[in-house]
């Protein structure tokens, strides 16, 4: 039997692809164009994501936008933190009926929401507690895909079916989540077991801080950053990595659960939701290794060594800089921002934050120096949001998951719209590049020698 590092190798070698031949045939890897701007695959009217212009044919950067079903989401921020409110199911309720709720249309869905807390009879003890995972966005993923057993009718495909599961696993993913972090916590961790019921008269924010901590206390400005963020993260175009792949598989008449299941898996990988997990790795890291962190000097060189592959993962990256659309700024991060000085106050962690504004601060010139790139760099919200979650006391477990929680708005939305207007299997092209050989019956197959 050969071994396996032989295995490895050929397999390596039969995967290859020279990189000129993407160039030579065109192709669009990632699904970006040359100028870096993305490849038009649908419409949408749920998100829109702005970073850039197109001017006289060339790419200039602007300050970045976000807008739900039109609305600039600094509004929405905004009007609920004026109206001392928390504003993410009034987000979650625009993003799937297109348009702003009034006061009792309002009342009404929260109500809605808050009645669908609630896991189904026997779920937490069958399907989470008897089968933790270290991991709670694969937990997250195998719940999801085990409520298509508790349905009734979970292939019907109707619109207004399919709204029906999208409000109930809206409801359910913060209880999914806490439940299986708690789960972690006791068999993997060796703590013990307390899991509290969800209250059907509290908000998202409130629901998630409360399930998660064993006293369930939480402070009004704790609820409030984190209805924030959730209120940030409900959505990001149709184009973002977890989005798309729910347009995919939904466009090939899968059930909602599987949809749902899959933008979750997206989600969990560190080029996308996973991304604020590896910012708190880094900064760690940073504040390790680097004396004084008010000095713009050594704060610059210990840039400069990540970008150089010297320092942290060796990866090259400096994780929470730069973003694939916006350019100048990205508006969720400044919005997490300012709430973050608050919090940072409160908690007597400003030098902390101190050192995340001198990074972004001095990114886009280190940047430069280093790759010897005029791109445009800025920070994009991963950059706060797991800075902001430590404050808080949430462990970095959960911080892919409450992302989760905020996107499957998004990914709902898209999944409705997909199955109204969409129409046709998405099936892009691929082009095979592997020259034609001819079958060789196995008597007259040569030995492989010298492994």
């Amino acid at each position: 039997m050969e071994n396996v590092q032989h295995y490895i190798s050929k397999i390596a070698g039969n995967d290859y692809i020279d990189s000129n031949l993407y160039d030579k045939f065109n192709v669009k890897r990632g699904l970006r164009n040359a100028d870096g701007t993305g490849v038009l695959v649908g419409l949408t009217r749920i998100g829109d994501v702005q970073g850039y212009i197109i001017e006289e044919g060339k790419k200039k950067a602007v300050d970045g936008k976000l807008f739900y079903r039109g609305i600039d989401v600094e509004d929405l921020a905004n009007a609920a933190a004026a109206e001392g409110r928390y504003g993410f199911e009034e987000t979650v309720y625009l993003l799937l009926y297109g348009s702003l709720p009034t006061r009792e249309q309002l009342d009404e869905f929260c109500t809605l929401m808050g009645q669908n807390r609630a896991l189904p009879q026997n779920f937490a003890e069958d399907s989470i507690m008897k089968a933790p995972s270290r991991d709670i966005m694969n937990k997250l993923g195998r719940s999801v895909l085990t409520l298509y057993s508790y349905d009734d009718d979970p292939e019907n495909l109707s619109p207004e079916n399919v709204f029906r599961q999208c409000l109930e696993l809206i409801a359910r993913f913060p209880t999914i989540a806490a439940y299986s972090y708690m789960a972690k916590k006791h068999y993997y961790d060796h703590e013990s077991l307390i899991i509290h019921l969800p209250e059907s008269n509290c908000q998202s924010a409130e629901t998630i801080l409360s399930l998660i901590r064993p006293d369930q206390k939480y402070t009004r400005l704790e609820a409030e950053i984190l209805d924030l963020v959730l209120i940030l993260h409900a959505e990001h175009g149709g184009g973002n990595n977890s989005t798309f792949a729910v347009h995919l598989v939904s466009s090939a008449d899968t059930d909602t659960y599987a949809a749902l299941t899959t933008g979750i898996n997206s989600l969990k990988g560190f080029k996308h939701g996973g991304a604020n997990v590896k910012v708190m790795g880094m900064m760690e890291d940073i504040k390790q290794h680097v004396a004084h962190w008010d000095s713009e000097g050594e704060v610059a060189d210990y840039l400069a060594k990540i970008l150089r592959g010297e320092a942290y993962d060796g990866r090259g990256l400096v994780y929470g800089q730069g973003h694939a659309v916006y350019t100048k700024s990205d508006p969720r991060a400044v919005l997490l921002r300012n709430k973050a000085a608050v919090l940072a106050e409160e908690k007597h962690l400003a030098d902390e934050f101190n050192l995340y504004r001198l990074i972004e601060r001095l990114m886009p010139e280190v940047f430069k120096n280093i790759k010897g790139s005029d791109k445009d760099i800025c920070a994009n919200v991963d950059f706060y949001s797991g800075f902001v979650y430590s404050m808080m006391g949430i462990p970095p477990e959960l911080f892919t998951p409450l992302f989760a929680v905020s996107r499957v708005a998004g990914w709902c939305a898209h999944r409705l719209e997909e199955i109204i207007s969409g129409g046709r299997i998405i099936r892009p092209a691929y082009k095979c590049v592997q020259p034609r050989i001819p079958y060789i019956p196995l008597t007259e197959r040569e030995t492989e020698t010298g492994r």
